[in-house]
């Protein structure tokens, strides 16, 4: 889940950076008014998409103790471009290259290697408090 995660964060980047000049492209080559708002609506499910594929993947991150860098960043990055897809769209791209890497590392949370040890210690201790110190 991750790795597709990381690579619709990839081409959701692609995707954000030629937005504005596909758009103008439109509006200047063609007659139909609507045309760059039907092309827009296109970005603007793409990062939706982008959103909801990376709540999924940190909940799935979250369950598997997997570190949550890369999903939270993907969010970040595609809610970046749909508040503000005007002034926003080159560091919504920034983020998802980041979030991408991140998210293809899927290394465990730093705590789990903690609870691991707390486990093994509880494990080891004995009732007998004469064999305990030994």
């Amino acid at each position: 889940m991750n790795t597709w995660t990381g690579i619709l964060d990839i081409v959701n980047c692609v995707l954000f950076l030629i937005s504005w000049p596909v758009i103008f492209i439109t509006a200047f080559s063609t007659s139909d008014g609507t045309a760059p708002y039907r092309i827009a609506t296109f970005f603007y499910a793409i990062a939706w998409i982008g959103i909801s594929l990376n709540i999924w993947a940190l909940v799935q991150s979250k369950k598997h103790c997997i570190s949550l860098v890369g999903s939270v960043l993907g969010i970040i990055g595609n809610v970046l471009f749909v508040l503000t897809a005007t002034i926003a769209f080159l560091p919504a791209a920034l983020v998802l290259i980041v979030a991408a890497v991140f998210i293809m590392l899927q290394k465990p949370a730093n705590n789990t290697t903690a609870q691991n040890i707390n486990v093994q210690v509880t494990e080891n201790i004995t009732e007998d408090p004469k064999k305990q110190d030994k």
